[in-house]
């Protein structure tokens, strides 16, 4: 575990990149990231293994940067039914090989959802392994403590003093403005 910012935990995390056979005539191949390797060395697209037309390459290896003031948006992670880390992948103009980068690795929603919004980045949710889940648990229940609703109440402000419905005070008016018309009588 390295710090590299005040009030943060950070660990290495490989990320997987799958290439399969595209499926239209426009894409030669599809590429998405399946997996993430906690504690993984430095990579430089390794190939993983190869199975038929398939091939799975441990593209880069990232910092998984936890910080203290985020530690609500991994709680919110950690209560989804299937709790993950995003990559962000980035396009390649360098290689023709790999047309993707690694850009980030993220453990927050709401970074990910950040990058979403942008069309030039692919960003893919990965499953969390097991050993990964409880290092993030564990950070979420040192940090992080949720604020218990408080409702606002408006302070000074005292609401007998006028009455309601009558409207404007500078008209003068017997009964409430509000009340319903009055039915006219058919003339036969």
């Amino acid at each position: 575990m390295r710090l590299k910012y005040p009030n943060s935990q950070s660990i290495p995390l490989g990320v997987v990149v799958q290439r399969t056979p595209g499926v239209t005539r426009w894409a030669k191949f599809s590429w998405k990231a399946t997996a993430v390797l906690p504690g993984a060395p430095d990579a430089d697209w390794n190939v993983l293994r190869t199975q038929g037309e398939v091939t799975e390459y441990h593209a880069a290896t990232l910092p998984l940067t936890l910080f203290v003031s985020d530690a609500e948006a991994y709680a919110h992670e950690l209560e989804a039914r299937v709790p993950s880390v995003y990559a962000v992948l980035r396009p390649n103009e360098h290689s023709a090989e790999q047309p993707w980068q690694v850009a980030l690795v993220t453990a927050s929603p709401y970074e990910a959802q950040d990058y979403c919004d942008s069309a030039e980045e692919l960003v893919e949710k990965v499953a969390m392994p097991a050993g990964l889940l409880a290092w993030i648990s564990e950070f979420v229940a040192t940090h992080y403590q949720e604020e218990a609703f408080v409702k606002r109440r408006r302070k000074n402000m005292d609401v007998g003093m006028e009455e309601d419905g009558v409207g404007d005070p500078r008209i003068r008016q017997a009964t409430d403005v509000y009340r319903a018309p009055r039915r006219k009588e058919a003339l036969n």
